[in-house]
């Protein structure tokens, strides 16, 4: 073979090689979803913050990953889970999205988590709570990110209980979160030897909690527990307060407070509550320099659990595609399995073969106007919670993935 034959071949197979290489990639880059709440009762705690948690992740690997550049498209699925699959599968099938992230509101969660599963496309939960994502609706591209229903019952209503309030009446969100919500809420009651004296549903979103408190009020019930979350959870709270419930001496457990929401309430009103997180801003020092990157592009704001959540997912799913050098979503999913997860967020995180991100969680108290002494400290840690105590255990699991 001469010379010049050897560089066309040489050419020839680098040409082939690259373009092999290329093809790894959809599109010749990586295209991420936020699906989020953009205008109603889950703006304040996901919304924009989400948005911009993943653009500072994005930002983070200088906007390329693997060689290839990344982009973001986002929007408003309303808290409606028939708009949230129908903007995943014009996203899966039309415009190239190669994972979706956020997914504040469980129905939502469920919804999406069907069409990514069809399509073998990555989705991950920060702001949807309902455990069901990792049981009965677990898939191997899926995954549970920043809280689910059951770390939240373990928290708060455990801490509740063991405080005294033995006897509860629940105030719950009409969709698949409340439900949930109350359902795992009332294990931990009755497993601590309390009793749940009634119950009542309200719709979602609710503004008017009137009649309901009413009936709580009549239950005699030491706690009304409050199975929502967002605008609906700060409005029962307010108007609790206005009625003078909590004065007559019942005590209100909210089972799902974002800081925005005691931000909203004000430290006048939520003073002294229990409540269950994944994230405090204030928690570290790697904390709070998300925190005040954040609060730049947020007017001041601090982020939520939810927000801090999508940073870390975002930022593992890119990691994982930089190991893998592919997009394809169950390669990819398998290196977000293996990889180790090392963020401000994740303590001691780790992914399940059910998609459950296990990770240490926080019960916290809501300080007094008084022990507050800047804008947003709001929070005393009062325990950590391992992550292996505050997530339902393997072994009673649901999902067919985990191997019994």
């Amino acid at each position: 073979m001469n010379k010049s034959n050897l560089f066309l071949t040489a050419a020839v197979g680098l040409m082939v090689w690259s373009g092999a290489a290329q093809a790894q990639f959809t599109d010749n880059k990586v295209k991420i979803g936020v699906l989020t709440d953009l205008s109603g009762t889950y703006s304040d705690l996901a919304g924009q913050g989400s948005i911009e948690a993943a653009k500072l992740a994005i930002e983070d690997f200088g906007g390329k990953v693997a060689g290839v550049p990344i982009e973001l498209v986002t929007a408003d699925h309303q808290n409606k889970g028939d708009i949230g699959s129908a903007i995943a599968r014009k996203w899966y099938e039309s415009d190239g999205v190669d994972a979706i992230f956020d997914l504040v509101t469980s129905s939502v969660g469920i919804a999406v988590r069907e069409v990514s599963k069809e399509k073998g496309k990555i989705d991950v939960n920060s702001g949807a709570g309902t455990s069901a994502l990792t049981n009965d609706k677990c898939s191997p591209t899926g995954f549970h990110w920043a809280y689910d229903t059951y770390a939240l019952a373990n928290g708060t209503g455990n801490a509740v209980v063991k405080q005294g309030g033995d006897t509860w009446f629940f105030l719950t969100a009409d969709y698949t979160f409340g439900q949930n919500m109350q359902a795992q809420t009332e294990r931990v009651i009755k497993v601590n030897g309390g009793k749940v004296l009634g119950a009542v549903k309200h719709p979602f979103p609710n503004a008017d909690f009137s009649s309901f408190l009413m009936q709580a009020q009549s239950s005699n019930a030491k706690i009304i527990g409050l199975a929502n979350s967002g605008s609906d959870t700060i409005n029962a709270i307010k108007q609790a307060k206005e009625f003078g419930i909590t004065q007559s001496g019942q005590q209100l457990a909210a089972l799902l407070v974002f800081i925005t929401d005691v931000h909203s309430m004000g430290l006048d009103v939520a003073q002294k509550m229990l409540l269950t997180t994944g994230y405090y801003w204030d928690m570290d020092d790697p904390s709070r320099a998300f925190a005040k990157r954040f609060a730049a592009h947020m007017n001041g704001k601090m982020p939520t659990m939810v927000q801090a959540g999508v940073y870390s997912s975002v930022r593992h799913y890119l990691r994982a595609i930089e190991a893998a050098k592919t997009d394809d979503g169950p390669k990819v999913a398998d290196k977000m399995r293996e990889l180790p997860i090392v963020d401000f967020f994740a303590k001691n995180g780790h992914l399940r073969p059910d998609g459950r991100m296990v990770h240490d969680m926080y019960l916290v108290q809501v300080k007094t106007p008084q022990e507050s002494k800047v804008p947003w400290d709001y929070y005393k840690v009062l325990r950590t919670i391992p992550g292996d105590e505050a997530y339902q255990p393997l072994s009673e699991s649901t999902c067919p993935l985990v191997k019994k």
